[in-house]
């Protein structure tokens, strides 16, 4: 049966249109049907655009299914102050938000998550501490105290729970006059701990802020808690946390007892100040441009204004 197709005003006739007709509408459909592939950059294989998740901040898209592996991971391994972006090539390497870990893992997970956020804010707060009696959970508030000797800077704290009156350094029961140290050392020898004093030629010390223990073998003397982020010197613990100079090295007991050269200490502080100075010529450089543009960009963000306005009304 011959077909007609009337295109502008020349009429064809051919038997094959209904066949054309039905392959256009078929191509059209399995086109639509296309979707982009991306590779996913955890488990290395093409995932369409809806099995994909994209994290907030740095924007890094990888497959639902390894984002829910890895969180898990990270909560069942007690990681919960690491679980940033997986892509080790990204250069922001933000953490994820609650919001994100809440809808990636399960119920059960999510509560252990918040447990042990909770228990890790606790620990790196120093007006904090959990009550150390069995069975009881309660957080105490303690006294700030400095960093420059623990055992005299003990303060008693009282759990309003419990009753309980302990240390606030060594978390053991009230024992003034007795330094911490002396309660260690009364304890027997293989349940001894680490002590608390500050002895300049010992391997392990202990952080002036949360107290975690801290080996040093040999190198630099300025330490870095992994647990507080605090810097410090290992020989007085003094903090050097706003000593970008490293000026603390240069006179007192502990001058030049670094562990580094003179000439890699002056090019230390050289960096740092190169560092500061060209951040001071870029800001100076771009206030021209910057005070030329700013009237630019209020007329943009005026103009946005009153078209969102005129749309509302």
């Amino acid at each position: 049966m011959d077909t007609t197709l009337e295109v502008g005003r020349t009429i064809i006739c051919s038997p094959l249109l209904p066949m054309m007709a039905s392959y256009c509408v078929s191509r059209n459909s399995v086109d639509l049907t296309i979707e982009p592939l991306v590779v996913c950059k955890l488990c290395l294989e093409e995932r369409p655009r809806r099995d994909l998740y994209q994290l907030s901040e740095c924007k890094c898209v990888f497959c639902e299914m390894c984002m829910r592996q890895y969180v898990a991971i990270m909560i069942a391994e007690g990681m919960v102050e690491h679980i940033t972006c997986p892509d080790a090539q990204c250069h922001k390497q933000p953490k994820l938000t609650v919001r994100e870990i809440e809808k990636l893992v399960d119920k059960q997970a999510f509560l252990r998550f918040k447990r042990l956020h909770f228990q890790r804010e606790v620990d790196l707060d120093p007006n904090r501490t959990f009550c150390p009696e069995i069975g009881c959970e309660t957080v105490c508030h303690v006294c700030s105290h400095g960093t420059e000797g623990a055992a005299a800077l003990a303060k008693p704290v009282q759990c309003p729970s419990c009753g309980l009156q302990f240390c606030s350094i060594c978390k053991s029961k009230w024992h003034a006059p007795k330094s911490c140290d002396e309660v260690i050392m009364d304890v027997p020898i293989e349940e001894t701990g680490i002590p608390f004093a500050n002895s300049e030629d010992a391997k392990i010390k202990r952080c002036p802020v949360c107290h975690v223990p801290i080996e040093r073998n040999d190198g630099c003397a300025q330490m870095l808690c992994k647990q507080c982020k605090h810097c410090f010197c290992w020989y007085c613990l003094q903090s050097l946390d706003d000593d970008f100079l490293l000026r603390h090295y240069d006179k007192g007991p502990c001058k030049n007892k670094l562990g580094h050269s003179r000439a890699s200490v002056i090019w230390h502080r050289t960096q740092v100040v190169g560092i500061f100075a060209g951040f001071g010529v870029l800001l100076l450089v771009a206030s021209p441009f910057l005070l030329l543009a700013a009237p630019c960009i209020l007329c943009c963000k005026c103009k946005m204004c009153r078209c969102c306005d005129e749309d509302d009304t």
